[in-house]
């Protein structure tokens, strides 16, 4: 995918990565590009980790909720329901099987409260 996007990249363009759970278990899945592309159009490849932007996180949080909450941004999340999902479900992460927030629904069976155990992947 990395590949048929830097094809069609402008020059100078940039690329930022963050996160690529399904490569962290299969080193026969890594995303190699075309690098001559890279090279003759001048782009720009950047890891970062979320750390690195904490301090915007207060500003992040206020304007994603309300675009989530004016629909102008649906949260995408992929749930697997009980207790006997959860080994699955995070080995799952790691081949890539997932689409947004991978999330295990737990029922209480006394009162049916929901809880959650959640994985974010970006």
């Amino acid at each position: 995918m990395l590949e048929a996007a830097i094809v069609n990249m402008n020059p100078f363009g940039r690329v930022v990565v963050c996160g690529a759970m399904s490569e962290y278990t299969d080193e026969t899945k890594r995303a190699v590009p075309n690098m001559m592309d890279l090279i003759f159009k001048r782009i720009s490849i950047q890891g970062f980790i979320t750390p690195d932007y904490m301090k915007n996180y207060a500003e992040f949080a206020s304007i994603t909720s309300d675009y989530i909450r004016n629909a102008k941004l649906h949260v995408v999340e992929d749930i697997s329901i009980g207790l006997e999902s959860i080994p699955s479900a995070f080995v799952g992460m790691f081949r890539g099987d997932n689409i947004g927030k991978k999330m295990v629904e737990l029922l209480n069976g006394q009162n049916e409260t929901r809880k959650c155990i959640d994985w974010l992947i970006v």
